[in-house]
């Protein structure tokens, strides 16, 4: 079975959302593209193959994989565990060519972890860029409290990776990156900042958190040994979800032609948290 949503911004398609539970085990946007059709995301690189476009991926919920690859163990390292869970389509609330509204199920060894509600809606800005808008709501709706972990709360310093994630192209050059103060990955990597912009040939994307709780998680960025940005759920300590809680997010990408300046970038930004 699979499941696409097809976006478009002003006429033009601009991405493509799959669920296809026998080729992967969540769903994710993957072409992305800028206005001018330049693809800003990449599918199962094989430097990682379990990266899918942009995504909501988690390592560890509740001691078990929702991201892919392999687990960090304390103490042993990367393990290949049976693990693994699903995030299961549900259901389609809405799905228009602007965005959709869709319904999943985090289930493992045959046991629904987490509910999510998920919304993506498509933004147009100018006649060369437009916004990805995504938000994510996941609740704990079984009787017992759980939390959500990563390789850093694991044992792994740096690697607090967990919750929206985006894999970009790979280039012969590594992309610039930077927010409003910082420039290039050490600066940039687990630290907190209103947006962060990604840069490459002939693209920028520029991810803005919108709200206060999202802004509050560090970034998570790669750029020297392959092209990524995500925003951390669990940086440096596991995020409890107790039983009826729930967790939200939302991540507004700018998805822009050209090499965009400091400038440029945080007025997109501001822009967008705002909308």
């Amino acid at each position: 079975m699979t499941n696409t949503a097809l976006l478009s911004c002003a006429g033009r398609p601009v991405g493509r959302y799959t669920y296809a539970p026998e080729q992967g085990p969540r769903p994710y946007l993957h072409p992305v593209t800028t206005l001018a059709g330049t693809p800003v995301t990449e599918e199962r690189p094989a430097d990682h193959p379990h990266h899918l476009g942009a995504c909501v991926a988690v390592p560890d919920v509740a001691g078990y994989n929702f991201w892919g690859g392999r687990t960090f163990v304390r103490d042993q390292g990367p393990t290949a565990l049976d693990n693994h869970g699903t995030q299961r389509h549900l259901g389609w609330k809405l799905r228009d060519p602007d965005g959709f509204v869709q319904e999943l199920g985090w289930e493992a060894d045959g046991t629904e972890l987490l509910r999510e509600h998920r919304t993506v809606a498509v933004v147009a800005l100018t006649d060369t860029a437009w916004a990805l808008d995504l938000s994510f709501s996941l609740t704990n709706r079984g009787e017992r409290d759980l939390s959500i972990g990563s390789p850093a709360t694991n044992g792994r310093p740096g690697a607090g990776y967990g919750g929206f994630f985006w894999r970009a192209p790979k280039e012969p050059a590594a992309p610039g990156v930077f927010t409003g103060t910082l420039d290039g990955e050490q600066a940039v990597h687990g630290r907190t900042a209103d947006w962060l912009a990604l840069t490459g040939d002939g693209w920028s994307l520029v991810f803005a958190g919108a709200t206060e709780e999202t802004r509050r998680d560090p970034w998570f960025v790669r750029t020297t040994e392959y092209p990524g940005v995500g925003s951390s759920l669990a940086a440096d300590r596991r995020l409890p979800v107790p039983a009826g809680a729930t967790v939200v997010r939302r991540i507004v990408t700018v998805v822009a032609d050209g090499r965009l300046d400091r400038d440029t970038a945080a007025a997109y930004a501001r822009k967008v948290a705002t909308a």
